[in-house]
């Protein structure tokens, strides 16, 4: 038997309008915004959402919007969606490509909006449905690491009424119309470090009256992927991946520093820390071998917290999903290395629940190489990738994941015609 919140979602998403909501996405898509310049995004949002009948706030932590929607006696449920582009070359040869040089809507969250948008707008539509109040959060800077936090201290929770439960969602690869919840851990930490190498500059053609932070720089490249492989247990999930590199300015000029820029996964506090210490040991130790005329910096930047799912949160929203789109469809994939900030918007004892909506096209998952779903899933292009390209055809179903996952959390007073 079919649950009130999944007839009712059914109902008040069957007439979504699909020609705006791809209008909506096509405009998000052409015009990405980097972290804490989502001034566009934000007013497009917040125009939607005032159009809905939503109590409408700008500029919250930067350029967060939040909407409220109250509707009688009820939990309060928090639905939530970044906003931010990210600094990579579109190449996806979409018609509707970013018209931004340089940057590019590479991981979902125009899509993220769109979906959001939707949702409001038909949860508002069908007030009469349900009771209980909506806040509805247009997130900024999720690729840095900044938003969720910077909306936090700027009063989200006392400007605006605190939460019961919180929801979101991310577009991934995989065929498009698949939902990967998982109770529990489903994304880990994430950590950035700098490592600056200090050398002795000169000629290139004098290597002999230097000292060389090129080649300590890729010593310790090279050294450092021991860590993982050598100082963390098999049974730990952990990734250090060494993302930038840089030094000097011509060919025939030895510099005098060298800069590494890595990140770490990790899915506990101890296995972060020991990776933590043996990266500054290992650079201490190449650099003293070097002879460099001084120890490394090693800088601990941006991180980003393990993301945790309340089980009991996550079966509620699993089991509605099972219904409204099908058991095949809902699976459980196992954590993931990616990391997010969505955790930072939850205060502390809050429950809240994440998953994430496959979005392939079909056409690009049959074509991929493998004969699996893993092999497929490494061959399709992925978020960050320059032609990571969301199937429109997951509009109206990422509408419909949220407005069922909001209404399985409230009470349904009517439970529609299905």
């Amino acid at each position: 038997m079919t649950s009130p919140a999944a007839r009712t979602a059914l109902d008040l998403t069957a007439d979504v309008p699909l020609a705006d909501l791809a209008d909506c996405y096509r405009d998000l898509h052409r015009h990405p915004e980097l972290s804490q310049r989502e001034h566009r995004t934000a007013g497009k949002l917040a125009e939607r959402l005032r159009a809905a009948g939503y109590a409408t706030a700008e500029g919250i932590g930067g350029t967060g919007v939040v909407g409220v929607l109250r509707n009688g006696d009820g939990p309060t449920v928090l639905l939530r969606a970044d906003m931010d582009a990210l600094p990579v070359a579109e190449e996806t040869g979409l018609p509707y490509a970013s018209e931004v040089p340089g940057v590019m809507h590479a991981c979902g969250h125009d899509l993220h909006v769109t979906w959001l948008a939707g949702a409001a707008r038909a949860l508002a539509a069908g007030r009469e449905t349900w009771s209980g109040t909506l806040v509805v959060v247009g997130q900024p800077a999720e690729e840095s690491g900044e938003g969720a936090r910077a909306m936090v201290a700027d009063g989200l929770y006392e400007r605006f009424p605190r939460p019961d439960v919180l929801l979101a969602q991310h577009a991934a690869p995989g065929p498009a119309g698949l939902y990967a919840h998982s109770p529990g851990l489903i994304l880990s930490a994430s950590t950035d470090v700098d490592i600056v190498v200090h050398g002795r500059g000169g000629h290139g053609s004098r290597p002999e009256a230097t000292v060389d932070p090129v080649v300590t720089a890729a010593y310790l490249v090279t050294r450092l992927q021991t860590v993982v492989s050598r100082e963390i247990a098999p049974r730990e999930s952990a990734v250090l991946t060494v993302g930038r590199i840089e030094a000097g300015t011509r060919p025939n000029v030895i510099p005098s520093q060298a800069h590494i820029a890595l990140n770490l996964r990790t899915r506990s506090a101890g296995v972060r820390d020991r990776m933590i210490a043996a990266i500054r040991r290992i650079a201490a130790g190449e650099c003293l071998a070097a002879g460099c005329p001084r120890e490394p910096e090693v800088t601990v930047g941006a991180d980003f917290p393990v993301t945790v799912n309340d089980p009991t949160t996550d079966h509620r929203v699993t089991e509605v999903h099972r219904e409204v789109f099908g058991p095949e469809r809902v699976f459980d994939p196992g954590p993931a290395m990616g990391s997010e900030d969505f955790p930072h918007l939850a205060p502390d004892g809050v429950p809240y629940a994440y998953w994430f909506v496959t979005t392939t096209p079909a056409d690009v998952w049959e074509a991929a190489p493998g004969t699996d779903l893993m092999e497929k899933f490494a061959a399709v292009p992925s978020n960050h990738s320059p032609h990571f390209a969301p199937d429109l055809s997951t509009l109206v179903p990422g509408v419909r994941t949220l407005v069922s996952g909001a209404l399985a959390h409230v009470p349904v007073t009517r439970s529609g015609a299905g």
